[in-house]
This record gives C-alpha cells, sequence and structure tokens, in this order.
C-alpha cells in the first residue's frame, strides 16, 4: 500500500498522454456488446471497469485516475456509462462489452458508482454462464477514491486481490 500512495501522491504526476493541449488520452467506452473472447494478453494486468450512470461522469472519474498515474504504464481500463442511446442510466449490455474488451486473463475489477449499477453488475455475476469475463469482482469502494486505487494497483502489477485492498482501503481514507 506504500507504493500505492506514494505514487498517487507523487508530484510529478502528469496527464498519460497529452494529445491537444489540455486534454488526455480518454478511456475505452463500451459502445457495443461483443462476443466473448479469449483473454488477451497485452499487459497481463488486472482489468479495470468504472460503471456509472453518466457516461460523462464514468469518464471524467478514468481520465483523472489515469492522470495520476504520471510515468506508470497504465492497466487496461473501460468505463460503461449510461445506458446505449446515452441518458442517464446503467446498461447490461455496456457493463458486459467493457469487462470483454479489458479482460487479460488476470481478472476484471469492477467498480460501480450506485444503486442499480450494482444491482446490474450483482445480476450479470450470478447469472449461469456469467456473462463477465472468468475472475470477474465487483468492487466495494467510492467511486472516485477507490478508481485510482484500483487503477494504480493493477497499473504497477498488483493482482485482483491487491486491487480489491486497495479499494477497500481507499474506503477508509479520511479527509479530517
Amino acid at each position: 500500500m506504500e507504493a500505492l500512495r506514494a505514487a498517487v501522491d507523487a508530484p510529478e504526476a502528469t496527464p498519460l498522454v497529452p494529445v491537444e493541449p489540455g486534454t488526455v488520452e480518454e478511456p475505452a467506452v463500451a459502445e457495443e456488446p461483443v462476443e466473448r473472447q479469449a483473454p488477451k494478453t497485452r499487459t497481463g494486468r488486472v482489468g479495470i471497469v468504472l460503471v456509472s450512470h453518466s457516461k460523462a461522469v464514468a469518464e471524467s472519474v478514468a481520465a483523472l485516475a489515469g492522470a495520476l498515474l504520471g510515468s506508470v504504464e497504465p492497466a487496461p481500463l473501460a468505463v460503461a456509462g449510461g445506458t446505449p442511446d446515452g441518458g442517464i442510466g446503467t446498461s447490461a449490455e455496456l457493463i458486459t462489452a467493457a469487462a470483454r474488451s479489458v479482460d487479460e486473463g488476470r481478472g476484471v475489477a469492477v467498480l460501480c458508482d450506485m444503486g442499480s449499477a450494482v444491482l446490474t453488475v450483482n445480476a450479470l455475476l450470478g447469472e449461469e454462464p456469467s456473462q463477465l469475463p472468468e475472475g470477474a469482482r465487483i468492487v466495494d469502494a467510492p467511486f472516485l477514491e477507490g478508481a485510482v486505487a484500483i487503477t494504480l494497483t493493477s497499473a504497477i502489477g498488483g493482482d485482483l486481490d491487491a486491487v480489491l485492498a486497495a479499494a477497500e482501503d481507499a474506503r477508509g481514507y479520511r479527509k479530517r
């Protein structure tokens, strides 16, 4: 956890990929459901999915978490925000597509903002067979703090248990 705190608090943290002045590379966004695929081996890290009722919120939290990584190679990350038609809500199809897109065979940590996002992910995890990749787990943490903790922990090579532990640690972070 010390490495996690040191990396998050590092003063040299800069956006991952400057695209144009004042912007950073956008996270992957699940647009459409995809067929079940074999695990990828791009980075061999735990995949991260941020699920929010709002696409804009999910993308903004993902961008902030990515910017705080500094020079660390990013973890596989996708967002599932809102509904397929751009509305507010949650979508099992977007969540499934996002989880499959970041699955590299090391597990997928799915962090939800609240309410129906949590219910939808729990329903997907409870299906037989599950629509989510093998090793997918829901993360019990506050959305912003949890996103930073799990993104960094995965990026530095933590396994799924370490990613989930970082999320739990983020839950207890006191602001006063």
